[in-house]
């Protein structure tokens, strides 16, 4: 399996996020904002080796609909966890490769759909 990319500008929940995810999947990198992802996915090493991108709704700067538009403009097929404060926010998101969990986010819930969103075809990346 791929790199899994957590854009998350708090601290302590992006820790604690980044420990929950690390239980399951080898290797998670964290950056605290959208520039500086699109800044690793503009590298091609990084890029290609990118599987998933998990990140808040409210972002500081680039707002999280224009981050995932935008992140898509480069990497199109590239599946995007949305994590939003509340259920109508994910009305702002389309697309078959995003995915919107409103808060509060169970630690299973979060590592479930990561799962689900990384299998291709039925056979989960190993």
């Amino acid at each position: 399996m791929g790199t899994i990319l957590l854009v998350d500008d708090d601290p302590l929940q992006a820790m604690l996020r980044k420990s929950i995810l690390e239980r399951r999947f080898s290797d998670v990198r964290r950056v605290n904002d959208a520039a500086e992802a699109l800044c690793l996915v503009e590298q091609p090493i990084f890029a290609e080796n990118l599987d998933l991108v998990i990140s808040g709704h409210h972002r500081p700067g680039i707002g999280g609909p224009a981050f995932v538009e935008e992140l898509h403009t480069r990497m199109p097929s590239l599946p995007v966890l949305v994590l939003g404060d509340a259920v109508e926010d994910s009305s702002k998101y389309a697309g078959e490769h995003v995915r919107f969990l409103a808060k509060p986010i169970a630690a299973e819930e979060m590592l479930g759909l990561a799962d689900k969103m990384l299998a291709k075809d039925g056979q989960k990346i190993a």
